[in-house]
């Protein structure tokens, strides 16, 4: 029986309209917009999460509704600057189990962060070498590409190791970078656009281990703030693991700027996730 990861959907009640993400994998309901009521949404938010065994809510805010929420028992953890067109969007969170609340690796995560933070910013990359290929990807490559994230993750919170996610991904617009060696794609990332809001979120990066001295990845974000300057789009956002010191590094030094820390926020290897925030405005 297959998965069920996610479902877009797009709701529209007499008090508001918003467009939701019901994330079954991570147990969590996301609302990426929403206008109107902020009362009536919130009452609509826990009953949904109720209903499907959710045990967190995220919402992006909007500046001025930041008080409504907290009134309502919602955190912000962070922001993604730039997002709606340019203007800031908060990530309002709230929980719905003690478990899900309370992280168990946040102090070594600070200290991660603190370590990351003290790394200098803006530095070249090391040279792509002669052997290794770096171009952007087409359909062609889907196969390819489900083959290296199912190699990479075994739990993730998107469905990458199939090849027809995959395609379809491409199809719809999420730009793909890889790097190859020897024919083979060895290290991954992609840009999904968000065409509405004109941002897009650097996300599915992978590098098999054998690889991962050569600082491939930072050559795969360069390319791919190029394709998205090419489009006019201005704000790149990525969510890295915050147990992982080497792709919070990897942001770090290509001046993104850190915006706050998701907590459980997602199933990745064998648990859930902090994530860190990391924004870039590509129009400077």
């Amino acid at each position: 029986m297959q998965t069920t990861y996610y479902e877009n959907k797009k709701i529209t009640k007499t008090y508001f309209i918003a467009d939701t993400c019901f994330d079954y994998y991570s147990e969590r309901l996301r609302a990426d917009d929403y206008r109107g009521n902020v009362y009536f949404f919130a009452e609509w938010l826990e009953e949904e999460a109720e209903i499907n065994g959710f045990h967190k809510i995220i919402v992006k805010s909007k500046k001025d509704d930041i008080d409504a929420w907290q009134e309502l028992g919602y955190i912000n953890e962070g922001e993604f600057k730039g997002y709606f067109n340019g203007a800031t969007a908060y990530a309002m969170c709230k929980y719905l189990k003690n478990e899900r609340r309370n992280s168990e690796y946040w102090i070594e995560e600070d200290r991660i962060l603190k370590d990351v933070l003290k790394l200098e910013k803006g530095t070249k990359n090391q040279p792509l070498q002669i052997e290794y290929t770096l171009r952007m990807a087409d359909v062609q490559d889907a196969k390819s590409l489900a083959e290296l994230y199912g190699n990479v993750f075994q739990v993730y919170p998107t469905p990458m190791n199939d090849i027809e996610y995959v395609r379809e991904m491409i199809e719809s617009g999420t730009l793909f970078c890889i790097i190859e060696h020897e024919g083979r794609i060895v290290s991954a990332a992609s840009a999904d656009v968000n065409d509405t809001y004109n941002n897009a979120e650097i996300t599915d990066c992978a590098t098999t281990p054998e690889h991962r001295k050569f600082g491939l990845m930072k050559h795969l974000v360069d390319q791919l703030e190029k394709e998205l300057f090419q489009r006019k789009i201005y704000c790149s956002y990525s969510i890295a693991r915050a147990l992982s010191f080497g792709m919070n590094a990897v942001f770090h030094q290509k001046d993104y700027l850190f915006k706050g820390r998701l907590a459980n926020n997602c199933k990745i290897f064998d648990k859930y996730e902090d994530m860190n925030i990391w924004v870039k405005d590509l129009s400077k």
